[in-house]
């Protein structure tokens, strides 16, 4: 098990080079949760590129809620960077996150204004105050992501 120093410095790549030492039941476990904690914390305009490399080349990112489906990589860093332009003052708030070896569950509240046109079929016009319940299905599939799924209910924050 690592340590809590140790397991902040680890890269990407790192990661990504642990899965195949993988032995128990336990450590896959722990290292699906350790994907999605790195993914979520490299999900930003700066660490894109880090980002995009935890999803398998054929990945599928959807929001049922928008009626929207992107199909690998790079069609999915397009998404995102349309989102963080259009997500102003974003804050996350945690509530639960559990996994098996091949599936994360993530749930949270998201807070920010909406800034831009960049959400695809969002449900509220531009300058809305959102807050939203997020709870993302993360599928593993050889020590990566396959397939996000972000089951959005978007509220006003007034």
């Amino acid at each position: 098990m690592m340590s809590l120093i140790e397991k902040s410095r680890e890269t990407v790549e790192q990661l990504l080079a642990r899965r195949f030492s993988i032995k128990t039941y336990e450590e896959s476990r722990q290292y699906a949760l350790d994907l999605v904690d790195m993914h979520l914390h490299e999900e930003n305009p700066d660490r894109i590129d880090e980002c995009i490399k935890l999803y398998t080349e054929d990945a599928l990112w959807e929001a049922p809620a928008r009626n929207v489906i992107y199909r690998g990589r790079e069609t999915i860093k397009r998404m995102y960077l349309r989102v963080f332009q259009s997500a102003g003052g974003i804050t996350f708030y945690p509530v639960e996150r559990f996994a098996t070896p091949d599936r994360v569950f993530d749930d949270m509240w998201v807070k920010f204004r909406i800034a831009d046109d960049g959400f695809e079929n969002c449900p509220f016009s531009v300058g809305t105050q959102v807050k939203m319940r997020l709870l993302h299905n993360f599928h593993i599939r050889d020590g990566m992501i396959a397939k996000e799924t972000g089951y959005e209910i978007w509220l006003r924050d007034e």
